[in-house]
């Protein structure tokens, strides 16, 4: 089989994360390895008017235009096979319908919960919640789980439940790519066929290199937000057994909160330094002695993990969703509970202690992103699932 055309499609975020890079990362490998790719972008809504957002909430369940558009796209650039990365909120699940009348077989990456989970997180007032799925969906209309608004939620809520209902979910698409057997069997529960249910974790583009320092701190580095355990990380280093340096990257809502808790807990060892730039990123990584990544929801499948494997830096995680799959307990880094300041005090003593087992396992760290999420075994993962929607396609 010759080279492919695809078409990737992708909603963008507000704030620009995780989700945006492994879509532009994935489109450019594709590219560099000879394959005609065209991109179809949303940029993200902001409505502020109620019309604005009653509009918003109409075409997240059905976009008319997005749907004629798509349609016109596929019939005038007759692709191999359409990947669609976000359809949230603009683009909506009718791009779906357009490929099944052009006869174009679809792959979806599920890079987060939406598909079962009006906020996307299965989280909820600081902690894990999988109400909508144990119960229903309107659990989350009750909390008002997405942005606090219950009318968006109720918004996101009718579109996953009109779309149960008409079979897309379970019909319209070829194959879902999901980045961890952990999210595989979340979606199998939550109602998606397990056979159309494919693994394929997330990569780098580029291979910054291994560390050939030790390091002389321990470092985070992501979005400052409240399920991202920092509380947690702040307690624990405040039970430490030595004063251990800690840099802190990143920015978001929870920065001011941070800050004061910094100074009220009087931790003159913890630096923050704001948001890095990736080259920054990457020389604090291979400046660090391990990565700490004290996370309290499932997580979908961080990109900084992948940069600190690359970087050979080991990590220290909670003992939860899809962080306790990527990160081997003792091997390329250490579990704790989630939640428990206690017992990240004791993984980071242990692992500031022994630098030594510390720098080995930054070794198997290295190892495992040379086996699992180089830019050419993501390719080779990527073409195989192409040939194989191509393959099987029932379109018509």
């Amino acid at each position: 089989m010759g080279l492919l055309k695809i078409i990737a499609v992708h909603n963008r975020y507000q704030e620009r994360g995780g989700e945006d890079e492994v879509f532009e990362a994935e489109a450019q490998l594709l590219s560099d390895r000879g394959c005609t790719i065209k991109t179809v972008i949303e940029p993200a809504s902001d409505p502020r008017t109620w019309k604005q957002k009653y509009d918003v909430a109409l075409n997240c369940i059905w976009s008319k235009p997005s749907h004629q558009k798509f349609l016109n796209l596929l019939r005038e650039e007759r692709p191999d096979v359409v990947h669609i990365h976000n359809f949230f909120p603009g683009i909506s699940p009718s791009v779906y319908y357009a490929c099944r009348e052009a006869e174009v077989p679809v792959v979806q990456t599920i890079h987060n919960y939406r598909l079962i989970c009006p906020s996307a997180t299965l989280y909820r007032d600081g902690h894990i919640c999988e109400e909508c799925m144990d119960h229903s969906l309107w659990r989350g209309v009750r909390y008002g789980c997405y942005r606090d608004s219950r009318l968006g939620t109720a918004a996101i809520a009718l579109m996953i439940q009109t779309h149960r209902k008409r079979e897309t979910w379970t019909e319209m698409v070829d194959c879902y790519v999901t980045l961890t057997e952990f999210a595989r069997q979340k979606m199998i529960a939550g109602g998606l066929p397990a056979d159309k249910i494919t693994v394929k974790p997330n990569f780098m583009l580029k291979d910054p290199g291994k560390r050939t320092t030790r390091g002389e701190y321990a470092l985070f580095v992501g979005r400052l937000a409240d399920l991202k355990g920092i509380p947690t990380m702040l307690a624990a280093w405040q039970r430490l057994d030595e004063m251990v340096p800690l840099v802190i990257a990143g920015d978001g809502p929870f920065r001011v909160e941070m800050e004061s808790e910094i100074a009220r807990r009087g931790l003159s060892q913890v630096l923050y330094r704001g948001r890095l730039s990736r080259q920054d990123t990457v020389d604090a990584m291979k400046n660090a002695r391990f990565l700490v990544f004290p996370s309290g929801w499932y997580e979908g499948f961080p990109m900084t993990i992948v940069e600190a494997f690359a970087c050979g830096l080991p990590v220290i995680c909670s003992r939860l969703g899809s962080m306790q799959e990527i990160v081997t307990d003792r091997w390329t880094g250490w579990h704790f509970n989630p939640g428990d300041p206690d017992d990240l005090a004791a993984k980071i003593n242990w692992a500031w202690k022994h630098a030594a087992e510390t720098d080995a396992m930054g070794t198997e760290a290295r190892r495992e992103f040379e086996t699992r999420y180089t830019a050419t075994r993501n390719y080779e993962m990527l073409i195989e699932i192409y040939e194989k929607v191509m393959n099987a396609c029932v379109c018509a």
